[in-house]
């Protein structure tokens, strides 16, 4: 009987005598003292913004904005609209509030996973889109906001650290042509 490539290279690999060697230790990165200036500093590098409670009122109710829609129970007297059955209805959201678990000071990442995102596209498809974050969510680094991740049984989950950007067409850099074209931070 003659043995498959697969099986005879297994049973190779089986048969080699290699010590067991320890993982590296990870090394403990340095942290920001001011969090929030950090995160601040981080996301106006990735063209986004960190606005106060009063401001983003402040904005919404001067500018037109004719479909709001937001799961933050902070910005719920916000919302004009109801949440469809599928996202092809939020296709025309003008905004979008919602709350983030996790924020890294390091890259202005933010943490959204399904247990506060009503719909899994509000992120991608809105034309703006706020984050409200907890200033004790927000942690120095990626280290930290994994291991914070690690603590939830979370299913659907994604980062965001700014409005969606591209340069893929001829190098210009082109804001919101994936996602959110502008991106606000509301830390409470």
């Amino acid at each position: 009987m003659k043995m498959s490539s697969k099986v005879s290279i297994l049973a190779a690999i089986k048969g080699l005598n290699l010590e067991e060697k320890p993982l590296p230790d990870i090394p403990d990165f340095a942290v920001a003292t001011d969090l929030v200036e950090t995160y601040t500093n981080s996301l106006n590098g990735n063209k986004g913004t960190v606005v106060s409670k009063e401001e983003l009122e402040q904005l919404i109710a001067e500018s037109e904005f004719p479909k709001i829609y937001s799961s933050s129970l902070t910005f719920e007297k916000f919302t004009n609209c109801q949440l469809p059955l599928h996202p092809a209805g939020f296709a025309d959201l003008d905004l979008a509030i919602i709350e983030g678990q996790v924020a890294s000071a390091e890259n202005a990442a933010i943490w959204l996973d399904e247990s506060n995102l009503d719909l899994r596209a509000i992120p991608f498809i809105t034309a703006h889109l706020v984050i409200v974050i907890r200033k004790e969510n927000i942690v120095g680094n990626m280290h930290e906001a994994y291991e914070r991740i690690g603590m939830t049984k979370s299913g659907f989950g994604v980062f965001i650290a700014g409005p969606s950007k591209t340069a893929d067409i001829e190098q210009s850099l082109v804001i919101g042509a994936h996602g959110a074209m502008s991106l606000r931070v509301v830390i409470l």
